[in-house]
Order: structure tokens, then C-alpha cells, then sequence
């Protein structure tokens, strides 16, 4: 059984504030075990895309920096490009997000090194011997640092129907040809349900949607399964079969995460934030409506407890109305189900603790 240490929300002094509180965590879960002096020392995060506000707030990294830096060791903050055309495609356009987001060496007091290079080309294969990969593609940053700290924005996501931890670990720390391989479904068109626009072929980061006689056609080729398409239709004319692809989709995240921190036994923390729980991955260009209160902030060694405890918290909550939440609002039903009908966010913890990522079993600490 793995601890997991929680940090509520409530505050009436300095000593009880967010920023105080991340600090106490750090110590708390035994994070100063996992940094040693002289460390090059990741700070894995997600900047988000631009047009989101509901990353990880720069103050909040700034903590986990300066508890690095009185450890001996160098932090840095890292994410790797993205799969998609947007405005963290490749390490210049990130950069520029990163600050423009607030992660600017004066407020979050550490460079931000992009992991996978200028264009995503700098990465190394790593063994998992996994159900789908022998080998996974990890960002060549994340390997050369000595230890990592990994900072989640919990929330929802329409493939993983939740993403914490363990998502951060296998998209965040995978180059795009990494991403490419996880996204290897592909989506169909119900052609009596479309109807023309072409947001799908503006959207398609490899051009793989294209219109013929004022109907959408996938070219399957140039597809990597993103879901951008699936998003950008306002008619809901594009589809993944969710009967097939969830399960294994989940799996090749798990085994990728794995990989990202293969090397690194005993080397790694993870914090994950339960604020601003919205219905979608901070790589979207917008914030929705949070489904629940905001919880606290957690804390462990183990990516896969951290992310049952965080996903059993969200789920205790009373869930909003006039969000995207469509079901499921009493305390104790799954809230991500309620968001994403056809996702499965438990089979991510079991699969992921079967290939040997952690524990999904916990005990809560509240500090």
C-alpha cells in the first residue's frame, strides 16, 4: 500500500496557504530522497496551449524549484512538443508559450529546456517489454536528468478519461512520434451526420481529413489518431469505435509511462493538483467549466496511487450543473464517466499497476 499525502484547500493563516502547503508536501512525501546534490533535476509540467488558463500555476512550480534548489541540485522545467499543430509544436513556439503562461525565470526561478529538442527529434528507446512495445520513445531530457518531480493537473480527457500522473508521464515525456504511437486508433466519419463545414480539415495537424462532394474523408495514411477532427465537429459526425480502441489506447499510455521513468528507481515524485478540474486536457485552447468544488493538492513516490487517490477524490465531490457533466453528480459516482460516456479511467490504475508502475491501493495522509 502506498502513501499518499493530501493537503486541503482551507486556509486562515500564512502557514495554511497553497504555497505553504506545497512545501510541506514536498517534505512530507519524502521528495528530498528522491533529489540529491547536484542533480540535474526535472520539473516536469504542463505549460499549457495557449488559450488555456488552467495549468499548473507558475507560483506553484516556483515552490517545488526552490525546495530542488535547497536540496544541492539544478531544476529545470520541461514538457516536450506536441503531436498536433498549436503553439507548443516545437521548442521555440513552446518556449514562447511557456513564458507567455508565466513560466519566466524570474517567477517560476528555473529555465524551461524542452525535452525532445528543437523539433522533436531528440529521444532514445527505452525497454519495457510491454503488451504493445517492446520499446517506447522517450524525450532525450527526461532520460539524461538524474531525478524528476512531476507536476499534474488532474482533470478529465476524451480518450484516458482521466489524466494525472500517469498521462503526464506517457504524452508529456514522449516526443511526437512517441504521442503517435499511443494515439494509434483511428476515428470513422458517419457520413449522414456530416455536414461539410471542413472544421475537421482546418484542424488535422498531418492534413488527413480532406472534403469530397461536401462530405469529410479520412485518409487513414496521415492519421495518427489525435482526436483533434473529433473535437472540431459540431455535428458529431466523427467517431472512434470506443468498443475497441479505449482499452488498448489506455494500455500503450501505461506502457509509455513506464518507460519515461524506467531509469530512474527511487528518483522520482509526483504532485498533483485537484483544482480547476475541467472536462479536458490542457492542450485544448480553452478552459471549460470545472465539474466539481476544487479538492487540494496531493503528493507521492507512486504515480499510479497518486492518481487512484486523486481520481477517488474528485468522484466524493457533489458534481455541477450547467457543465459539460452530463450524469453522475451524486457524491461517489464517477464523474469522468459523467463527462466522457464511453471512457474507462479505472482500467488506467489496474493496467498500470500490472506492469509493475506502482500501487493502486493507498493510504491518505492528510498533512
Amino acid at each position: 500500500m502506498a502513501d499518499v499525502y493530501f493537503a486541503a484547500l482551507r486556509a486562515r493563516g500564512p502557514h495554511e496557504s497553497k504555497i505553504a502547503k506545497i512545501r510541506r508536501l514536498f517534505d512530507a512525501a519524502g521528495f528530498d530522497g528522491a533529489i540529491r546534490p547536484g542533480d540535474l533535476a526535472a520539473v516536469k509540467l504542463h505549460v499549457g496551449e495557449r488559450g488555456c488558463d488552467t495549468y499548473v500555476h507558475p507560483l506553484f512550480a516556483r515552490q517545488v524549484v526552490d525546495k530542488i534548489k535547497e536540496r544541492g541540485a539544478q531544476p529545470f522545467l520541461t514538457d516536450t512538443a506536441t503531436l498536433y499543430a498549436g503553439s507548443r509544436a516545437d521548442a521555440v513556439r513552446h518556449t514562447v508559450t511557456a513564458i507567455e503562461h508565466g513560466f519566466a525565470y524570474a517567477v517560476a526561478g528555473a529555465p524551461v529546456i524542452i525535452a525532445d529538442g528543437l523539433t522533436g527529434g531528440y529521444w532514445r528507446e527505452v525497454a519495457v517489454g510491454g503488451k504493445h512495445f517492446e520499446r517506447v520513445r522517450i524525450a532525450g531530457s527526461i532520460l539524461d536528468a538524474d531525478s524528476m518531480i512531476v507536476l499534474s493537473h488532474v482533470k478529465g480527457h476524451d480518450l484516458a478519461g482521466f489524466g494525472g500522473a500517469i498521462k503526464n508521464l506517457a504524452m508529456g515525456c514522449a516526443p511526437p512520434s512517441g504521442k503517435a504511437e499511443q494515439h494509434a486508433g483511428r476515428p470513422f466519419v458517419e457520413i449522414e451526420r456530416c455536414g461539410g463545414c471542413g472544421k475537421c480539415t482546418t484542424v488535422c495537424p498531418l492534413a488527413a481529413m480532406t472534403l469530397a462532394d461536401g462530405r469529410a474523408v479520412l485518409n487513414p495514411e496521415h492519421c495518427v489518431g489525435c482526436g483533434d477532427c473529433m473535437r472540431s465537429c459540431p455535428t458529431g459526425a466523427i467517431e472512434f469505435d470506443w468498443t475497441t480502441e479505449i482499452r488498448p489506447f489506455i494500455e500503450r499510455l501505461c506502457e509509455y509511462a513506464l518507460g519515461a521513468v524506467r531509469g530512474k528507481p527511487g528518483r522520482v515524485g509526483y504532485i498533483n493538483f485537484l483544482l480547476n478540474i475541467t472536462p479536458d486536457c490542457d492542450c485544448v485552447s480553452w478552459s471549460d467549466a470545472a465539474v466539481v468544488p476544487d479538492i487540494g493538492i496531493l503528493a507521492s513516490t507512486d504515480p499510479v496511487a497518486i492518481d487512484r487517490a486523486s481520481f477517488d477524490l474528485v468522484n466524493s465531490e457533489q458534481g455541477f450543473s450547467r457543465t459539460l457533466l452530463a450524469g453522475n453528480f451524486a457524491p461517489g459516482e464517477d464523474k469522468f464517466k459523467g463527462i466522457w460516456d464511453y471512457t474507462d479511467g479505472r482500467y488506467q490504475f489496474a493496467y498500470a499497476a500490472g506492469i509493475g508502475l506502482g500501487e493502486e491501493t493507498y493510504r491518505l495522509i492528510e498533512v
